[in-house]
């Protein structure tokens, strides 16, 4: 039979342990080390003939060459595949160039990883302009996944007033804006909003009645500066919102930025683990448990090892 273990650089190896859990396997810790100058030796457990890399790749640089350095140790070592779990995919903004002379991150990223692994496993990349995640892995296999099951499942376990008018903060998040608030049994709006430059953005909504007198929830997939999000949590609360909250996949923003939130009149913001982030509050690990069902097929799990 052959043999499934699963991997992960040093920063998700708490969620990679809970994942391995859920899919019955061991979890090991590939070992880094930074010489002086920056440079990284890279260190990887026995390979298995299926190994499944879990990396978040957010502040992607080094963990990118970490990444090429351990699949070329895996494939000497023996590894026949490679799945790479990366609940946050990096460069997938750039699309297109804006500008003469831009890269299109996303296009480089994508042959990149390719020719590393043989399945990419990620969670609401940001693929706005992009139909089909397919299409940036060429010769791959591909999955983008929704966090909104799991964000849906913590909402309700929680508890969530029906009052609630679920909130998107551009045209780009009506699918998932609509999907959350279809699972809730809730309304929902999207704002529109014009964009200035990174940390300058303009937002208002058609029906600025719909919001007085009810709690709002904005949705997100990725904050970075915060900007949008602060934006709007003001707009809401100038429309009558009685309380404003904010849900997101991937939260990129410094911690110290949840003052500022608070400040601007965000109750409270919750994330994915996709990203370790001091926000934290809902668990991916069942959706890509449930993603990753197909590799454990014929597969014979090792004695876990670490």
């Amino acid at each position: 039979m052959s043999t499934i273990l699963l991997q992960a650089l040093p920063s998700g190896t708490g969620a990679a342990a809970r994942l391995a859990a859920r899919l019955g396997l061991s979890c090991d810790e590939i070992a880094l080390h930074h010489f002086p100058d920056g440079e990284l030796r890279v260190t990887v457990a026995p390979a298995a003939d299926t190994t499944i890399l879990y990396v978040p790749l957010h502040q992607p640089n080094d963990k990118l060459i970490a990444l090429l350095f351990a699949a070329e140790a895996l494939r000497r070592g023996g590894a026949k595949r490679l799945v790479l779990a990366a609940p946050y995919l990096c460069y997938m903004r750039q699309d297109t160039a804006f500008r003469p002379g831009e890269a299109i991150s996303q296009r480089a990223m994508g042959r990149l990883l390719a020719t590393l692994v043989d399945r990419v496993v990620t969670v609401d990349a940001h693929l706005h302009r992009t139909p089909d995640i397919g299409s940036v892995f060429p010769g791959i296999e591909a999955e983008n996944l929704s966090a909104m099951p799991a964000i849906a499942d913590a909402l309700a376990a929680d508890g969530i007033d029906p009052a609630t008018v679920v909130i998107g903060p551009d045209a780009e998040s009506e699918p998932w804006v609509k999907d959350l608030a279809g699972r809730l049994r809730l309304k929902h709006t999207v704002a529109r909003k014009r964009r200035h430059g990174d940390r300058s953005v303009d937002i208002d909504f058609a029906d600025p009645t719909l919001l007085s007198g009810r709690p709002a929830l904005m949705v997100d997939d990725i904050v970075s500066s915060g900007t949008t999000l602060m934006v709007a949590a003001r707009a809401l609360r100038t429309m009558g919102a009685t309380a404003v909250d904010a849900v997101v996949t991937h939260a990129l923003f410094p911690a110290a930025m949840v003052t500022a939130f608070t400040d601007a009149g965000i109750r409270s913001i919750r994330s994915t683990d996709s990203v370790p982030h001091p926000t934290n509050a809902i668990a991916l690990d069942a959706i890509l448990a449930a993603a990753l069902q197909s590799e454990l097929r014929t597969i014979q799990p090792r004695e876990t090892m670490r």
